[in-house]
């Protein structure tokens, strides 16, 4: 999990009660969670706002409930950010939302990764390797696609806690390991 223990706390507290009113608003509240992550990552003034300890939390408070209301967000998720406020950690919502993420993808069976090729491809390709993958590993995955010419060729895949590295740079890696145990 991304973040860390204050913040897995806080995600799982709001992870708690999305569950005991139902997946659908537990669902909700990760949605809204993440949407208001992604607005505060989008302006690094904001973060930087909520980091600065020389503002208070009512002003902290303020400047949240102002991003909810333009949101238009759930109350439990604005009375979440006031405990947030409140308690200093209003520059955590990011480290939470992720947390949240990776709870809720665990209940559902979504797995996310990354796959990582020499070079961009078509979106009907990335289609057709994810829907592969999905087949072989038998739940839903969320794949990031990057590129990165520093793998010469082949693959990389992560999913979760896993890699795969099927990359020329990897396997010329092991070759020149076995060259030199003289292997």
């Amino acid at each position: 999990m991304t973040g860390n223990v204050v913040s897995r706390r806080y995600a799982k507290a709001l992870f708690t009660i999305g569950a005991a009113k139902g997946e659908a608003e537990q669902k909700a509240y990760g949605k809204q969670l993440s949407e208001l992550a992604d607005s505060i990552l989008a302006a690094p003034q904001a973060l930087s706002f909520f980091k600065n300890p020389s503002f208070s939390a009512e002003e902290k408070k303020s400047v949240l409930n102002k991003m909810v209301e333009k949101a238009s967000m759930d109350p439990m998720v604005r009375n979440f950010c006031d405990l947030l406020a409140d308690k200093g950690r209003a520059e955590m919502l990011p480290a939470i939302a992720s947390d949240y993420k990776v709870m809720m993808d665990a209940v559902t069976g979504v797995l996310t990764g990354e796959l990582i090729t020499v070079s961009d491809m078509d979106e009907e390709r990335k289609a057709q390797i994810k829907a592969r993958l999905e087949e072989q590993c038998g739940k839903k995955l969320e794949l990031t696609f990057l590129a990165d010419k520093a793998i010469l060729g082949g693959i990389v895949l992560k999913i979760g806690d896993k890699v795969m590295d099927a990359s020329l740079k990897a396997q010329l890696q092991i070759l020149k390991e076995n060259i030199k145990r003289g292997v």
